[in-house]
């Protein structure tokens, strides 16, 4: 592998650790302000499910957004 594969290999990785990590609470805290605690809660109603929908879809927005970020070739 040569340098610059390795160095995108990085980033990319990186992107994809913080852009889920980020999205998911993004997701979870979107959730909480609408009244709904995925994570603390130990029911399993529709609700619950609404905000799971909400941290999935913060995974991968957040993904999405940091490879965005992280991988745009420099001007």
């Amino acid at each position: 592998m040569t340098q610059p594969d390795l160095n995108r290999a990085v980033r990319e990785g990186l992107a994809d650790a913080v852009g889920f990590v980020l999205g998911a609470l993004a997701g979870w805290g979107l959730g909480r302000m609408l009244g709904v605690d995925f994570i603390n809660s130990k029911e399993w109603d529709t609700a619950q499910m609404g905000a799971l929908v909400l941290i999935v879809v913060g995974c991968g927005v957040g993904r999405w957004a940091a490879r965005r970020l992280m991988l745009r070739d420099p001007q």
